[in-house]
């Protein structure tokens, strides 16, 4: 059996009358890269929040790497969700060291290169209030992936990047699971889901639904 890196078993997610999440059952192997698609308010933010323990399941449980999630407990997983925060008064290298010190683990060093890797330039002054949306996405990824996490994260990280900025991530993204990094992401972009991803699972109204892997028979649905 495929080693797994995520196992969510039975998950629900209601907030009053709403159900986020229902009934979900999936699984990530490590080492690859799994796409899900859905429009907004499908459930897709709620699941990555849960397997990153920012918030707690009504039902069921979710397990990373074998270890059962437990909400604000700490976990090895490099994460965007939604907009990345950022201190708009200090520039991105900062920003990144401000947070270092609190890890305490990551050297200056890898601080560089994680922000050259995204196409950034850790010499440059500007102050993050002063980036595009584009410049914040590259900035948060340095971020997910500054301390090697196994597990990455994303959700929508290719907000805000133009064409040639896409293929750069893409290619991070790419060399990052040949080096054994499991990552899942969300996209808006079909053609993001079919360049990266090694399989597929669609929400809707919090039901998720599995496809074919990419190169097998079925089309990636149009989000």
């Amino acid at each position: 059996m495929a080693d797994k890196m995520i196992e969510v078993k039975n998950a629900v997610k209601r907030f009053s009358d709403t159900v986020a999440l229902d009934h979900v059952n999936v699984s990530f192997e490590k080492g690859k890269i799994h796409g899900v698609i859905g429009r907004n308010g499908s459930g897709k933010t709620v699941l990555f929040k849960c397997i990153c323990g920012f918030m707690e399941l009504t039902e069921g449980d979710i397990y990373v790497d074998g270890r059962k999630v437990k909400p604000a407990a700490p976990q090895q997983i490099g994460v965007i969700i939604e907009d990345p925060g950022f201190i708009g008064s200090m520039n991105g290298m900062k920003n990144l060291q401000l947070l270092a010190g609190i890890r305490g683990n990551i050297t200056r060093e890898r601080i560089r290169e994680v922000i050259q890797l995204v196409g950034l330039n850790p010499d440059d002054k500007k102050h993050v209030s002063k980036y595009s949306l584009g410049m914040r996405h590259r900035l948060g990824i340095a971020q997910a992936i500054m301390e090697n996490p196994p597990l990455l994260i994303l959700d929508e990280p290719m907000n805000g990047l133009d064409k040639h900025g896409v293929l750069e991530i893409r290619q991070v993204l790419r060399d990052l699971r040949d080096q054994g990094t499991t990552i899942v992401l969300s996209s808006h972009y079909v053609e993001d889901i079919e360049a990266l991803c090694d399989t597929v699972c669609e929400m809707d109204r919090g039901v998720l639904t599995e496809h074919p892997a990419a190169g097998e028979e079925a089309e990636v649905p149009t989000v």
